[in-house]
């Protein structure tokens, strides 16, 4: 066999065994982790779905959108208000969880079923000062439709139920290892990360990803070669919101709680830094810049005796919170400067060796 053949043989082979070893480890943490790293683990698989989510929007298909936290909070509270017995005097519809799950993701799409006809006119700064209405009319309601919310206290997030196992705190014993709520939905974080994964990766390669790709680069010419642009945008925006329920389903099974001030512009803007500083266009940079921007303030929060000007609010330095937003803000720059196709492909490009005689780009003979 040719060293031509031989090599790209052995990177698939390499990659395999890599992506191999990796699952083992994950499935295996629950088993070794306390509760705070596995609860910064899903929160990070929730990031990773909601900015698959919005990648495939602004990423692969150039839609600018500044309202992703008002998908996840529709998804998050659609399932209290599905899931919900009403026993603590809210809005409670009382369904099977899952079933609750399932609809809030519905929903969630459907909301962005009716942001879509807009979404299929605007294109830019327009579309996303558009989307940025949605985040302050959903702080509105969730603030003040009480029967819903439960205002500004948030209400209580029923516990997944799924054949026949709870996801709560009352321990099971697995191995000799008590699973409470966190070691339960690990597993279940990481099938719904998988599964969006695939399918969105499904999606790009396919030739829903080609149309998309030829809407991003050029709208009129995509519209020319007989793509349908606004079916596509449209069916993208519902897409990306149905991510965003999901990751908001899962946000709200991990803090038991929901609160509307954590769906504000700020969780819009993270995720809007988490795919350029992972990747534009891509699942593995969307997940990779989730899991940067979501476990770094969990990471100052846990670590900040040890590190110089990083301290507990109100004692005199920068808050954890704060000073991740100083650095993930950096960060963006940084890779707009630096490394345009965001840290996928930067280290993709450091996997490339060119073969003798191969030239650089910019480079002379």
């Amino acid at each position: 066999m040719s060293e031509v053949l031989v090599k790209p043989l052995r990177l698939v082979r390499s990659r395999t065994y890599l992506w191999a070893a990796g699952g083992v480890v994950l499935l295996a943490l629950p088993f070794y982790l306390d509760r705070f790293w596995l609860q910064a683990g899903l929160f990070a698989m929730a990031a990773a779905i909601g900015a698959i989510g919005i990648n495939l929007l602004t990423g692969a298909t150039g839609q600018l959108s500044m309202g992703h936290a008002f998908f996840l909070a529709v998804g998050a509270y659609g399932y209290c208000v599905f899931a919900a017995d009403g026993g603590d005097g809210l809005t409670g519809l009382g369904l099977p969880t899952w079933l609750a799950a399932v609809l809030a993701v519905l929903v969630a799409g459907a909301a962005g079923g009716l942001f879509s006809p807009i979404s299929g006119r605007l294109s830019g700064a327009y579309l996303g000062i558009a989307t940025l209405a949605l985040v302050f009319i959903g702080q509105h309601v969730m603030f003040n439709a009480h029967d819903l919310t439960g205002g500004a206290n948030g209400r209580d997030v029923p516990p997944l139920s799924l054949f026949g196992l709870t996801f709560d705190d009352r321990e099971l014993l697995v191995a000799a290892v008590p699973f409470g709520s966190a070691e339960k939905l690990w597993y279940a974080g990481l099938v719904l990360l998988v599964a969006g994964a695939l399918f969105a990766r499904g999606v790009l390669r396919g030739r829903p990803g080609r149309a998309m790709n030829a809407i991003r680069d050029h709208r009129i010419a995509a519209g020319v070669l007989g793509v349908p642009v606004a079916r596509h945008r449209a069916a993208v925006f519902v897409l990306s919101s149905m991510y965003a329920g999901l990751a908001g389903v899962l946000l709200a099974l991990v803090f038991q709680r929901t609160v509307p001030d954590y769906f504000g512009i700020t969780l819009s803007l993270e995720y809007l830094a988490m795919i350029v500083i992972g990747g534009l266009g891509s699942v593995s940079g969307a997940v990779a810049g989730a899991v940067f921007v979501s476990l770094l303030p969990q990471l100052l929060t846990r670590y900040s005796d040890a590190l110089p000007l990083v301290s507990a609010p109100g004692t005199g330095g920068i808050a954890p919170g704060e000073a991740s937003r100083y650095l993930y803000g950096a960060a963006v720059v940084l890779v707009v400067l630096f490394l345009p196709g965001g840290l996928v492909a930067a280290a993709a490009r450091r996997h490339v060796r060119p073969r003798s005689g191969e030239i650089h780009p910019g480079e002379e003979r």
